[in-house]
């Protein structure tokens, strides 16, 4: 039996483990994929956890990551906006990154089960009891679920999220193209829009979220879809039709959720998208992966001696909902400025006449730095 079982080797999966096995735990990974693989993910980090990640030698400071402090708005028609990203942030591609971490991870003693889907989760006298779809079984005192936006493991738990249906889609790319390297762009398009910022190796990532209204209605090609719907943004246009895309075909994802979720549930200590999601109106779902593994594990090692379960899920709780909840929230309701014409428009108009207002907007947001 394991100290503790995290399910799913993303972000947060992957730091809760380097720290949990570097206090001392005996922990497993259980990742359905291999490493190094790509992840529709925005690949835009604040600057808000770079005291966390070089204290904790997390950081790959060998590779060029690029530095981004500006931040580009543009509506549906391409009317624009910039504004100085008074925090900062840098750009990675979870390729690099996640694979990065797996790599420390296993010097700090991590078990990896990857190619493992986890197909059940049971809590039973005070252990957790893990099935995978090889037919094997686990357990573990302590389970952290690291399992990202949409889970099939989210309707064996019986999470409310999961009936409710969503209609987002998530398209990325990678691409070479000439666009300004500290620049995190948000570029808005009918029901949708989309991030550009550079990452690593002169690359630049490309990452919208588009309601599925967009692609039922354009043949169910996402081709089609862009010509028809993103290229009315002239900015996209022109990115799009001046770029060189390094992947054979978009990397997607569909049901992507925005809806309130518990940081814990049946005893699981939830992280990263798994407890809740970021609108990614200026990313940061990276760094609330990060920060919601450094409070978990710190709640974990806190309560390990004597283990005190409910004090553990208690503080978890308690501080996943001060740094998270209210950011959140934030998130749902500024989303509503973007994706539509009119108030794209009118997003834009507010940055560019009322500054203080859109910093305080993008800073709602952001955390702080820890």
């Amino acid at each position: 039996m394991k100290d503790v079982i995290i399910v799913g080797g993303g972000l947060a999966g992957l730091i809760s483990s380097i720290l949990l096995a570097r206090a001392g735990l005996e922990v497993a990974v259980f990742e359905k994929k291999t490493y190094p693989f790509h992840r529709v993910c925005g690949e835009y980090v604040s600057n808000e956890v770079l005291p966390f990640l070089k204290k904790h030698q997390l950081f790959p400071e060998a590779e060029n990551i690029p530095q981004i402090n500006r931040f580009k708005l543009t509506s549906v028609k391409g009317k624009s906006s910039e504004l100085a990203l008074n925090m900062g942030a840098f750009g990675i591609s979870r390729y690099l990154f996640d694979y990065f971490l797996f790599e420390k991870a296993k010097e700090a003693g991590v078990v990896f089960n990857l190619n493992t889907t986890v197909s059940n989760i049971e809590f039973d006298n005070e252990q957790f009891q893990v099935s995978t779809r090889k037919g094997e079984n686990y357990s573990s005192r302590v389970l952290i679920g690291a399992f990202g936006k949409r889970s099939l493991l989210d309707r064996t738990l019986n999470r409310s999220f999961f009936y409710k249906p969503s209609p987002y889609i998530g398209v990325k790319y990678h691409v070479k193209t000439d666009a300004p390297n500290n620049e995190v762009a948000l570029h808005n398009f009918k029901n949708g829009y989309c991030g550009i910022n550079k990452i690593e190796e002169d690359k630049y990532n490309i990452c919208y979220l588009s309601h599925r209204n967009n692609l039922q209605e354009n043949e169910a090609s996402i081709d089609v879809m862009e010509r028809e719907v993103l290229y009315k943004n002239p900015y996209l246009k022109s990115i799009f039709q001046n770029s060189d895309f390094l992947f054979k075909r978009p990397i997607t994802i569909n049901e992507i959720s925005f809806e309130r979720k518990t940081p814990v549930h049946q005893h699981i200590l939830m992280t990263g998208d798994a407890a809740g999601m970021i609108t990614p109106l200026c990313g940061n779902g990276m760094a609330i992966a990060i920060h919601t593994a450094k409070l978990c594990a710190e709640a974990i090692i806190q309560h390990r001696q004597p283990f005190n379960r409910k004090a553990m899920e208690r503080q978890y709780t308690a501080h996943w909902n001060q740094q998270f909840a209210m950011r959140l929230w934030s998130g749902r309701n500024i989303q509503q400025l973007f994706g539509s014409e009119w108030l794209s428009e009118f997003a834009v108009g507010l940055a560019n006449n009322v500054p203080p207002v859109a910093h305080f907007l993008v800073q709602r947001t952001h955390g702080q730095v820890f």
